[in-house]
């Protein structure tokens, strides 16, 4: 089931406050929401909770709560902008704060608190508008009582609930009290789009402030009182584990208080009285490792050979098919395409702080999945869910490294082994050697073109090693990871027949999600041969794809001629540049990038980035044109240079200077288009990374005549 087929029939959330999706035929202000009840007790100083979600205090403030993680996307200030609109409330009255990992503030389609997957925006719309919309329900009910008038004759503006007829005005916080005693409404209307007042606008970040200050809170920053410091060594290869463990030179480094062997015997932990001391006492320990774990003496090399094996083998399961690829006739393409492992590299290394004592566990992470954290916290201390609080930093870069809780795991271990709060902060070569990185893939592709451009044929066989397999065993079946076909074959694309096949490798390398998972590389092999296609048939890549685009098709052709009327396709204004183009769907959404580069001998320099997106209703456009960017400059780091390699088992990148991230020097001038739309917001934080990969490598051709099927591209043009 695609994902948006699920959204469409889940009805139950279970989130605090329930919303029933959109009824068909109905407009946006028919769209109703049900509020099951009150939150817990609030605070001592909110004086009225309208449910899980909002908390309105005696000051005049309203304090709204989020359980999506903020790692610079922008969700502390998009959701509580929600909220704002159907409360009628200036938005500098709102305060926004990290929800607490309970069940009551789940994601809806999760069914956990998750940050990921584009989904935040997605999932929680409804969701934060009803809720604002049931706390101004109750706030006018509560007016409307003090008056002795009709509800239906009070209106709300900038916080304040207004009786014209009799010219009566009062402020919430005055309203507060009274409405807490009100009955949460079953029902109620949300706004119609046209009478938005602050939803397409962009006021100031709500955590903008803070961290221009240096008072936002990382996991890195984070102080307990009586606190320790943690440092661990992890064994060099995968599922390794500790054969023997030297400890006296690190016990003798000054501040050092203990060292952990970890349950697993993944690694050691040091344990000191500061941060350096750690890593001092770590760098002095004698580790003897047993190096015998299915990666134990894996190579690069042989991987993708193995890879392209299974790709090209009859066992491979068929994920999907129509029409008879095999009777095909016309002028036949093939390529091979090989996509490395890549690491996430997030600014702020993996770490967290844990307190565990005798009949309770604290947990201060920047985790993208707080009910993972909690779950691994409550399996390693034995404690029941109500003893184990995780609080949520802010995250110095997630890119979906972040939903993983292994470095949590660690910091709970050693805490409870110390009886002491612990945090632990892992080096930069931990985080690139000890990651779950992005699957390495290797693509087999052929396509049929026909004498009229038709593209007759098209066959995509997958091998790559699966994220799901370990992260959600169930969703792996019949030997597929659907996950790992993310993009493969367009479904805007009318094709005469197709194949897509998936082979699942398993070289022992652990794998994971990564900003627009699996879609970051399928992208760049489909719109690349795409263009391989359209070159074959003598064809303009652009006017290819738009014969090539189904008559259903709207959206997508929306945004490609958006973006190549903005990038004025076929002229760059770059002199001497070249330019390509790709296409990609993500989280609901749909992007057309249009590049510019000029290629000397092995320089590659991106000049322009020109991207066309539509993503449903643009709530704050600063924040949606911040994420394109981000994500367009994210996904360009990972083309040009990023790769991970194995020699022995063993990963031989360290830290930034074999596994280099985008400098400013190397990021183009990128410019962001959104189509107007009234639908419900789709996913915007991952759209920009898989299309930037595809278009610079279709310009590198126009430019060059060379079709790069391998990144980075820095090895390609060496």
């Amino acid at each position: 089931m695609r994902r948006e087929s699920f959204l469409r029939t889940t009805t139950g959330f279970g989130a605090g406050l329930a919303l029933a999706l959109t009824v068909p035929g109905c407009t946006p202000h028919e769209q109703t929401a049900t509020a099951p009840g009150l939150s817990p007790s609030p605070e001592p100083s909110v004086s009225f909770a309208a449910n899980a979600w909002v908390h309105v205090r005696t000051d005049g403030t309203v304090a709204v709560l989020v359980n999506k993680s903020e790692m610079g996307q922008g969700i502390f200030t998009g959701l509580p902008m929600l909220v704002a609109e159907e409360m009628d409330l200036p938005f500098d009255r709102i305060r926004a704060e990290f929800a607490p990992a309970e069940p009551q503030y789940a994601d809806p389609v999760f069914k956990d608190m998750t940050t990921g997957g584009s989904t935040s925006m997605d999932d929680m719309y409804l969701v934060m508008r009803g809720a604002g919309a049931a706390a101004r329900a109750m706030l006018v009910a509560a007016a409307a009582k003090k008056w002795n008038v009709d509800p239906k004759t009070c209106t709300t503006s900038g916080g304040n609930v207004v009786h014209a007829a009799s010219s009566q005005t009062a402020s919430y916080a005055d309203l507060a009290e009274a409405a807490a005693a009100e009955q949460p409404p079953a029902h109620v209307a949300l706004k119609d789009a046209s009478k938005f007042t602050l939803i397409g606008t962009s006021p100031k970040r709500l955590d903008l402030d803070a961290k221009l200050r240096g008072q936002a809170i990382y996991g890195i920053d984070v102080v307990l009182p009586n606190m320790t410091y943690a440092n661990v060594l992890h064994t060099p290869t995968f599922g390794g584990t500790v054969a023997n463990v030297d400890d006296a030179a690190a016990r003798k480094v000054a501040g050092v208080i203990d060292v952990v062997k970890l349950a697993d015997g993944s690694g050691v932990a040091v344990v000191a009285n500061n941060t350096w001391a750690a890593m001092q006492g770590r760098d002095a320990l004698n580790v003897t490792w047993k190096n015998d774990g299915p990666a134990a003496h894996v190579n690069t090399p042989a991987m993708f050979a193995e890879a392209e094996r299974l790709a090209r083998g009859k066992a491979a399961a068929i994920a999907g098919q129509h029409g008879d690829v095999d009777r095909a006739r016309g002028t036949v393409v093939e390529a091979v395409y090989r996509g490395p492992f890549l690491a996430h590299a997030p600014m702020e290394p993996m770490g967290a702080t844990a307190d565990v004592r005798d009949d309770s566990c604290e947990v201060w992470a920047p985790t993208q999945v707080q009910t993972r954290a909690k779950t691994a916290a409550m399996q390693i201390t034995g404690l029941p869910a109500d003893k184990v609080k995780v609080h949520t930093t802010f995250l110095g870069g997630g890119f979906g490294r972040r939903l993983d809780a292994d470095y949590v795991g660690e910091v709970v271990q050693i805490s409870k082994a110390v009886k002491r709060p612990v945090k632990m902060t892992w080096r930069r070569e931990d985080d690139i050697k000890r990651d779950f990185y992005r699957p390495m893939s290797v693509n087999v592709m052929r396509g049929v073109v026909g004498a009229n451009g038709n593209v007759l044929a098209w066959e995509h066989r997958v091998a790559s090693p699966s994220i799901l397999k370990r992260w959600a065993p169930p969703l792996f079946k019949n030997g597929l990871d659907f996950s790992s076909l993310d993009s493969v074959t367009p479904d805007a694309y009318a094709f005469a027949s197709a194949r897509t096949t998936y082979a699942d490798f398993e070289p022992g390398v652990p794998v994971g999600f990564m900003r627009a998972p699996n879609a970051n590389w399928n992208a760049f092999v489909g719109e690349s041969f795409i263009d391989e296609l359209a070159h074959a048939a003598g064809k303009d890549p652009l006017a290819f794809r738009l014969a090539l685009l189904k008559p259903t098709a709207t959206r997508e052709r929306n945004v490609l001629r958006l973006a190549a009327q903005k990038a004025n396709w076929g002229h760059p204004r770059t002199p001497g540049a070249s330019q390509g183009m790709a296409f990609c769907n993500w989280g609901g959404s749909l992007a057309a990038l249009v590049a510019e580069v000029t290629v000397s001998g092995k320089d590659l320099k991106v000049h322009r980035a020109v991207i066309a997106a539509d993503c449903g209703v643009v709530v704050h456009p600063d924040l949606v044109a911040a994420q394109l960017e981000g994500a367009i400059n994210y996904g360009l780091a990972m083309a040009l240079t990023a790769k991970i390699t194995f020699t022995d088992g063993k990963v031989d990148q360290n830290n930034f200077y074999d596994y280099t991230v985008l400098r400013m020097k190397d990021a183009p001038a990128i410019e962001t288009h959104l189509v107007k739309s009234t639908a419900k917001p789709t996913g915007i934080g991952e759209l920009g990374t898989p299309p930037i990969a595809p278009a610079v490598g279709n310009a590198i051709f126009k430019a060059t005549g060379k079709r790069i099927r391998s990144l980075p591209f820095s090895d390609a043009l060496a």
